[in-house]
């Protein structure tokens, strides 16, 4: 239950606080397991070194000849004795007989009697070293052989160092190392708190729990959502994209990391990514889709971060939109003609009534003819339903601007193949700029349609009486935000072109007195879909 109730709690903690604690476990542990293993290392370079200084003392204290000379003395041997003891260090010097019998001793009262340790090797000459216990406690010891010139030997020397005072030096240098570990102890859970501290407030305060559902629902929504989505850094480069953003744009490959310079982007797109500035649903065009984009720049304080850009594809309201304008223009030149129909059937009354019949009849039929001239010219050359009342809609509007449009003498077109909606797209905007440009231009006002197939190709021709356009100007007209009016709104001519590229055509632009605009497309089984 306990665990359980600790498992409890560590989930609950927040991810700086798990590291937090995870880090000072870590150091803690690194701390002790080095303070034991100082502790072992130093207990075993403390002991050899007893040994060795207890080895020294010995065998320097054997070699002496005063000492062979005074075997049996203890009255000579034990002030020597003791001058070496304390000279040395060493806690006793023990002179003794081949039968272990003590000539000196650091207390008196052991003078006389048995050594107390092994004595053996010695006997047989060997100088060796052990742990023993005697009057004086465990200690470090060394027992060496006494020879006379003939090699006999004739005494035994020990000297030693006990165990308690190598366990206070070792003591003394544990102390050492375990206030050196708590220092680092103490620097190390200094530094992993500030670590922990900016941890937190990297991750809000969450647990790994939390910071894995955000991760999995921040993944699942960038999945999900069909918009598209761009993160651009401060920098240009791109640090996220989500499946919308790369359908919509066409991106293959990894795009993430790489400049949006390099994503091969139409100019106008890349220019606004580049700005670092907020915009609101501006339409910009791609090879194949019309896509309405946001731009908002995101900041820290007074620092830009980068930029959200969200992407939706406009590509089917606009052309909706299309198709309804030119209902729409339709409709509008049909209530023109009601109103005009309600003013010449005024006029042809009022004439009546005046006793004028000759003239009410030669005004209202001329009024006729000329409206069904245009009718059946239109009707007889073009027999694309559609486009008809494409045409039909654009001639009225343009008559109310003061323009005349006519179709072709040698225009024949039966059905094509093409999409209603790509065919609005391209010959309605062609009309649209070139009713723009005869107004600005010299009266009379005219614009000429051309509609052919001629071979395998179709053939869309639009002829107007403004200006006309010159070589640098043309280049630039199929671009987004050229206009005729000059008011960097220019969206028609950008989509004509647009819709040409992804039918696989081609269009021209020459003079006239005004512009042509010549719109050439493939044979159906031979477009780019």
């Amino acid at each position: 239950m306990d665990v359980e109730r600790l498992s409890g709690w560590t989930r609950r903690w927040s991810l700086a606080r798990q590291m937090l604690t995870l880090q000072i476990v870590v150091v803690g542990f690194t701390v002790a397991g080095g303070a034991a293993l100082t502790f072992l290392q130093t207990r075993d370079l403390l002991v050899e070194e007893a040994a060795g200084k207890a080895r020294a003392v010995t065998v320097t204290v054997a070699d002496s000849p005063s000492v062979l000379a005074a075997l049996g003395d203890s009255a000579t041997l034990q002030p020597y004795a003791e001058r070496v003891r304390r000279e040395t260090g060493v806690d006793f010097v023990t002179i003794m007989s081949t039968g272990g019998l003590r000539y000196t001793h650091p207390n008196p009262a052991q003078i006389g009697r048995r050594f107390l340790g092994t004595t053996a090797p010695a006997l047989e000459g060997r100088t060796f070293t052990e742990t023993y216990t005697g009057t004086l406690g465990s200690s470090v010891r060394a027992v060496a052989p006494v020879r006379d010139a003939g090699g006999r030997v004739r005494g035994l020397v020990s000297a030693g160092i006990t165990v308690e005072r190598i366990g206070a030096r070792l003591r003394g240098q544990v102390a050492g190392a375990v206030l050196v570990g708590l220092l680092g102890l103490g620097l190390g859970g200094a530094g992993t708190s500030l670590v922990g501290r900016r941890l937190r407030r990297q991750t809000r305060g969450m647990g790994p729990g939390e910071l894995r559902r955000m991760y999995d629902y921040h993944d699942a929504i960038l999945h999900a959502v069909r918009e598209g989505l761009l993160l651009v850094d401060e920098a240009g480069r791109l640090t996220l994209c989500n499946d919308g953003a790369r359908e919509l744009l066409g991106l293959s490959g990894r795009a993430d990391g790489r400049h949006i310079t390099e994503l091969g982007l139409p100019a106008s797109l890349s220019g606004l990514l580049a700005t670092g500035e907020n915009r609101t649903d501006e339409i910009h065009l791609t090879g194949e889709r019309t896509l309405v984009v946001n731009v908002a720049v995101v900041r820290s304080g007074d620092r830009s971060l980068g930029t959200v850009v969200t992407l939706r594809d406009h590509t089917e309201l606009q052309s909706l939109a299309g198709q309804l304008d030119a209902e729409r223009g339709f409709a509008d030149s049909l209530r023109a003609a009601a109103h005009e129909s309600a003013n010449r059937l005024h006029t042809v009354i009022t004439l009546v009534e005046l006793g004028r019949a000759e003239q009410a009849v030669a005004f209202a039929t001329a009024e006729l003819r000329a409206a069904q001239q245009l009718t059946d010219r239109v009707m007889g050359a073009v027999r694309e339903p559609v486009l008809a009342a494409l045409l039909l809609g654009k001639s009225a509007e343009a008559a109310e601007r003061g323009v005349e449009l006519v179709i072709s003498p040698d225009s024949e077109l039966d059905d094509i193949g093409l999409d209603d909606r790509d065919l609005v797209t391209i010959l309605g905007n062609l009309i649209d700029n070139a009713v723009d440009a005869a107004v600005s231009g010299v009266p009379p006002a005219w614009v000429e349609v051309r509609l052919r197939v001629d071979e395998t190709v179709f053939l869309v021709g639009v002829a107007d009486s403004g200006p006309g356009l010159d070589a640098a100007v043309a280049r630039d007209a199929f671009r987004r935000g050229w206009s005729t009016k000059g008011d960097g709104r220019g969206l028609g001519l950008a989509m004509v072109g647009q819709a040409v590229r992804r039918l696989g055509g081609t269009i021209d632009v020459g003079g006239g007195p005004g512009a042509v605009f010549t719109v050439r497309l493939p044979p159906r089984e031979e477009r780019v879909s």
